[in-house]
């Protein structure tokens, strides 16, 4: 079964999954290509830059004793580096969601599509091939298509 008879096929219903499932692995893969290049540039910049608030804060404290210049050091450093994680996390929700979900609306399209086959058994009244493959076909795309979504999102999130 090609994609167009696949497509002329399906009802509403598939198709909605379809496009839901087409939308979360864009969304997914624009978001994990974000991720990767903005944690490379942050990962060439943190230590430069804690560096220098360090360097600022050290000027700041000359006059201080070495408990009070450690502890104004290790909440600047504490302060940064939250900053840092913070900005490091976006795009997690967005990712940990479609990988948590994506395989459900995949497993809804292959309930859809058994049901399909079902129905046109019990139309028909016969058990045959014709009156299951379509049906069997779609459920087992939309199994497929959950899945394809997926694993990409949560590459993403583990990277």
């Amino acid at each position: 079964m090609d994609f167009t008879t696949y497509w002329q096929y399906s009802d509403m219903v598939t198709r909605t999954l379809f496009f839901l499932l087409l939308a979360l692995s864009i969304i997914s893969w624009v978001t994990g290509i974000i991720r990767i290049l903005q944690s490379r540039k942050l990962a060439a910049n943190v230590a430069d830059d804690l560096s220098q608030k360090i360097q600022a804060k050290r000027s700041e404290l000359r006059d201080a004793d070495a408990a009070t210049r450690r502890l104004v050091i290790e909440q600047t450093l504490l302060k940064h580096i939250g900053r840092y994680r913070f900005a490091s996390e976006r795009g997690l929700p967005i990712l940990g969601t479609t990988a948590a979900i994506a395989p459900f609306i995949g497993l809804f399209g292959t309930v859809w599509g058994i049901f399909h086959a079902l129905h046109n058994i019990g139309v028909s009244g016969q058990a045959g091939l014709g009156q299951v493959a379509g049906p069997v076909g779609e459920a087992l795309i939309m199994t497929g298509l959950g899945i394809a979504v997926a694993i990409p999102a949560v590459v993403f999130y583990n990277l």
